[in-house]
């Protein structure tokens, strides 16, 4: 059954009454946001167009659970500057081909990433660790993420630096054209290697009334040629972003 926008509306509101709730009856202290948001992805296959989802959010930690807007997962124990962690993805990268202008190629199903994490919050700034492996394609994807901060009057800034290796299943799965797919497609076959791709970005935190707020990010990413060489694809780069109005919880 399709879920229909009211429905996302009253998710975060049903989250936060539930957590408030029990945070009330539990000394497991919650620190974090929940809200809302308008996701925003530019479409990379041919003739597939950008993307606004609009989904709950949510950033915070909750004793050794935590959300990281698209990443969940469990603290298991303490490192270095952080901790261990059981960390999982949520991609929204599946597409259909009549979502597209592309005919005869197969349908390509979301990964499911899951594997091991870390945050560190180091002196000279934070970086954010994984290294999952992708239940859809068998493949893997490690990414690290160097994360500063700085502000302006109330307002918060947070520039990204990072880079991601996605391994040969991972891309095939997305931007492969298999041999028995040539003739209905009119592509040539494709059997892409690893990419690494790099990525900017800028996130950013913006105080409105009491414990509301806007929090919003914007991420340029690089392809690599084995993404972009790829038929299915008619971008050299990929931007995504979100805007969120969030409530802060502590």
């Amino acid at each position: 059954m399709p879920i229909k926008a009211t429905q996302f509306i009253a998710l975060p509101i049903c989250v936060f009454l539930q957590i408030t709730s029990v945070q009330a009856a539990s000394s497991i202290p919650f620190d974090g946001d929940l809200g809302a948001a308008t996701y925003i992805t530019q479409g990379q296959i041919r003739g597939q167009k950008t993307s606004h989802l609009f989904l709950p959010y949510a950033y915070f930690d909750y004793g050794r659970f935590y959300a990281r807007v698209d990443t969940l997962g469990f603290k298991v124990l303490p490192l270095a500057y952080g901790n261990l962690e059981i960390a999982g993805r949520i991609s929204m990268e599946g597409y259909k081909s009549g979502d597209t202008s592309l005919h005869g190629i197969q349908d390509r199903g979301s990964p499911l990433p899951l594997g091991i994490g870390s945050f560190q919050d180091t002196p000279i700034g934070a970086f954010f660790l994984y290294a999952f492996h992708d239940f859809e394609s068998s493949g893997s994807l490690l990414e690290a993420t160097y994360v500063t901060e700085f502000h302006v009057g109330g307002w918060s800034f947070y520039p990204q630096a990072g880079i991601e290796r996605r391994s040969a299943k991972y891309v095939g799965h997305l931007y492969g054209v298999s041999a028995s797919k040539v003739v209905d497609s009119g592509l040539p076959a494709y059997v892409p290697g690893a990419a690494t791709n790099p990525v900017l970005g800028l996130a950013g935190e913006i105080p409105l009334n009491g414990s509301w707020g806007l929090d919003w990010q914007w991420q340029h990413k690089w392809l690599g040629d084995s993404i972009k060489n790829s038929p299915l694809v008619s971008a050299h780069a990929q931007n995504t972003g979100y805007v969120a109005l969030a409530y802060h919880i502590h």
